[in-house]
């Protein structure tokens, strides 16, 4: 099997919908001018949906080996030295992305995020026992940068460096991140 056509317990992985936001440096976080937030809403089928192996199972597949499985912090962050893959497998939350100006999206059960280095992100509020399994590309390790005075120029020069993942992890080789980010770099 292709890793294009791969996806977890043989089911067609499509997501519902995809949208991108370029969110711009706000002076405290640098965000990333350059690669869009990607949003996924519906990224695993619902029978899958509540699973965090499937999401494993199919960021593995994409070279984004999974890190954990946990919520978002209640607080501004972000990491200069990684792209981070997000997929939700119980609950729902109110993700702010891009510092305390930025949009908010509504995380549900099924949907994943890929969050490009140096954008900032927060969970405003979740359902109790919201959950995530979190990822990054491989080769990939990340840092914790909070916006305090002290972290940029070098945080800057770090993101600048991140390399661009070999696949989406939830489309593959093609589409997703790579048709949008390609697009911007």
């Amino acid at each position: 099997m292709s890793q294009d056509s791969f996806s977890p317990f043989g089911l067609d992985v499509q997501p519902r919908r995809i949208v991108a936001h370029l969110l711009e440096d706000d002076g405290v976080y640098p965000n990333n001018t350059k690669l869009a937030l990607m949003v996924y809403a519906g990224a695993l089928p619902v029978a899958l949906s509540h699973n965090p192996e499937a999401f494993e199972d199919l960021f593995c597949s994409r070279a984004w080996p999974p890190a954990w499985r946990y919520t978002v912090y209640d607080l501004h962050h972000y990491h200069s030295t990684a792209h981070e893959a997000l997929g939700c497998f119980q609950g729902q939350a109110s993700i702010q992305f891009g510092g305390p100006n930025g949009p908010v999206v509504e995380v549900n059960v099924g949907d994943a995020v890929v969050i490009p280095a140096g954008v900032a992100h927060k969970n405003l509020g979740d359902s109790g026992g919201f959950s995530m399994v979190g990822a990054y590309p491989e080769g990939q390790v990340p840092d914790m940068c909070y916006g305090k005075s002290g972290e940029r120029p070098e945080a800057d020069r770090n993101i600048e460096m991140v390399s661009m993942p070999q696949m989406d992890p939830v489309t593959g080789p093609s589409g997703g991140l790579l048709k949008e980010w390609i697009s911007w770099h």
